[in-house]
């Protein structure tokens, strides 16, 4: 009897440019996506660090949120400050369900109001995106939810990212750190934020499928730009400190677990009025039976996703949930979760691999500092 294959991964609109580019193609979160190209994902890594690498992030969801007041009703099913968003501003912040775990997380957007009324534009997870849409819709359905299927999202993340991007989109250099605006490329119209996944000062442009090859090529034709896949995009992000759902965060994490207190302003914290607020109070106030921690490995070997953490005597304390070679650091890292009395900064644990103990410490998040794009108010 033949076996019986699954579906075919869907393809963004520059999968055949992937190809063509010598891409090393995988399903990721149902779609057919390049790990990395012929230099490999450490080369990609230390590209993206020194220049700027493109990055073919289309498998997220986009959408937008209009109708009366979507910021404040939208805050009943996340804990971020939305009604304090300024027009062009973007927050962070996370679906939680009743328990106070994370649904997922996601970038919201205030954008100036339309015909439509007022409007909020969100990029969520691939993987996810089907169930926060029939979320939004369920709890939100006096709000209009309009999924963007045809346009495409690219991430442009390096030290020279603004000069590069400034040469075809003129204006964007003025953009502050998690701020948005809507810039036109030939006939084209651009959402681009200064933002991004990699602890580099960056942009994410949103802009109509049909654009989304062009525009790549010529980005392309930069010296200072090279296509990126997603191996280095997970290292580039591991080395920020960064969260990755499915792994560092799920349905049985909070935000304060997982070392997000900041994305949760004071008045939602008081407020509350979103999902699983009691949890999330009480965690505040010093009820954590575990948080997120930082650990450097003292050898060479990486530990991955999965690996025990244990304290001196052997006691399993916890779990890794992302690890791996930090290219820029020359050294393993990792991320788990341990009781809180583990968690000071020097604390001395063990990482198990294939059944030997690694000696690894707890340090401070990022391993590398971000170098976000922060001007100077005068």
């Amino acid at each position: 009897m033949a076996e019986e294959l699954g579906p075919a991964p869907a393809r963004t609109p520059l999968y055949a440019r992937h190809i063509a580019l010598g891409g090393r193609m995988v399903d990721f979160a149902g779609y057919a996506l390049p790990v990395n190209y012929s230099k490999g994902v450490l080369a990609e890594h230390l590209f993206t660090r020194t220049k700027a690498g493109l990055f073919d992030v289309s498998h997220m969801g986009q959408a937008m949120l209009s109708g009366r007041d979507p910021a404040r009703r939208l805050e009943s099913l996340v804990p971020g400050d939305l009604v304090a968003l300024a027009p062009g501003r973007i927050r962070y912040t996370q679906f939680t369900n009743e328990q106070g775990g994370i649904l997922d997380d996601l970038m919201v957007t205030r954008l100036a109001p339309d015909a439509k009324g007022d409007r909020l534009f969100l990029v969520v997870n691939a993987a996810c995106k089907a169930a926060d849409f029939a979320h939004l819709r369920a709890k939100l359905p006096e709000l209009r939810l309009d999924v963007l299927e045809d346009r495409a999202l690219l991430a442009l993340q390096g030290p020279a990212a603004v000069a590069v991007l400034e040469r075809h989109v003129s204006g964007v250099s003025g953009l502050a750190f998690m701020a948005q605006s809507v810039f036109r490329w030939r006939d084209f119209e651009l959402f681009i934020s200064r933002s991004g996944y990699t602890g580099e000062d960056g942009f994410e442009i949103s802009l109509p499928a049909e654009a989304a090859r062009p525009f790549a090529d010529a980005l392309l034709l930069e010296d200072d730009v090279e296509p990126i896949g997603l191996g280095a995009r997970d290292s580039l992000r591991l080395e920020a400190g960064l969260c990755l759902y499915g792994h560092d965060i799920d349905t049985t994490t909070s935000p304060i677990e997982a070392g997000l207190a900041w994305s949760i302003s004071k008045r939602r914290r008081e407020e509350g009025g979103f999902p699983g607020a009691a949890r999330i109070k009480t965690e505040l106030v010093g009820g954590l039976t575990r948080q997120r921690v930082g650990l450097a490995l003292d050898g060479k070997a990486p530990a991955r996703e999965g690996a025990e953490i244990t304290n001196g005597e052997g006691v399993v304390i916890g779990k890794v949930t992302s690890g791996g070679f930090a290219p820029s650091l020359g050294r393993p890292v990792a991320m788990g979760y341990v009781p809180p009395a583990f968690a000071l900064e020097g604390t001395q644990v063990n990482l198990v691999v294939r059944g030997k103990p690694l000696p690894a410490r707890v340090v401070p998040l990022p391993f590398v500092a971000n170098r976000y794009y922060r001007p100077e108010k005068g």
